[in-house]
This record gives structure tokens, sequence and C-alpha cells, in this order.
């Protein structure tokens, strides 16, 4: 079963910048595509950026390019969302999501995700 912890959340200003941390559990890279969503308040979930892991070719959603940067660490099973420049519509409560399909059109649907982690807020002030 994996399981997916997150960490790093927290309250900036506008321009400034976090990192989220999202350990999962031993091997998940190797068996699972791995990304990172967020929900706003009165909001759907939305995609923000994963790492597929059949071809390992990372995506993001256009409102976070060139400002997130997602990384893999399989020595500490970590998956990090480095976050710059952030606006006050990044605000949401962020989520790590887990899903073994690795089908390419779908992956930026919640829904194909199976396993996700209790989320950490993130709040970007103007």
């Amino acid at each position: 079963q994996v399981q997916l912890v997150e960490s790093g959340g927290g309250s900036v200003q506008t321009g400034g910048s976090l990192r989220l941390s999202c350990v999962a559990s031993e091997g998940t890279f190797s068996t699972h595509d791995i990304g990172w969503f967020r929900q706003a308040p009165g909001k759907e979930r939305e995609f923000v950026a994963a790492f597929r892991r059949n071809n390992r070719i990372t995506y993001y959603a256009d409102s976070v390019k060139d400002r997130f940067t997602i990384a893999t660490d399989r020595a500490t099973n970590t998956l990090s969302l480095q976050m710059n420049d952030l606006k006050p519509e990044d605000t949401a409560v962020y989520y790590c999501g887990a899903r073994r399909a690795s089908v390419l059109n779908t992956i930026k649907i919640p829904s194909y995700y199976d396993v996700w982690g209790q989320g950490t807020q993130v709040t970007v002030s103007s």
C-alpha cells in the first residue's frame, strides 16, 4: 500500500518562494506516476505537475510553467515541488497523488489517481 506524506506549506507574500516535499513509500517511483495537485476553497482539485514513470518526463499546468519545478529523489523517495514567483491565485491546499496506470492523456485528471496525501496549505498574500 503506497503512502504519501506532504510537508513544506506555509504563508508567503507575492513573489516569494516555497518548496513542498512528498515522501512516498519505497519503490513508488518505479510503480506509479506521481504528481502535485491543488484545491482552492470552493473549487475542484486541479493539476499542477506530474512525473510519468514510463518515459520519465515531467508535465506542468500552463499556469505554473516556468515558475514551478517538480523533481524526484529516488534515494529518499521524495517528490519535491519548488514554487517561485508565487501569486495570490496559487493559494490552495496542495496534494501529492500517485497512480499505477500510466496513460498519458489522463495524467492531469485527479480522478485517475489512486492514492493521496493529507495535503499542505499554501497561502500567498498580496
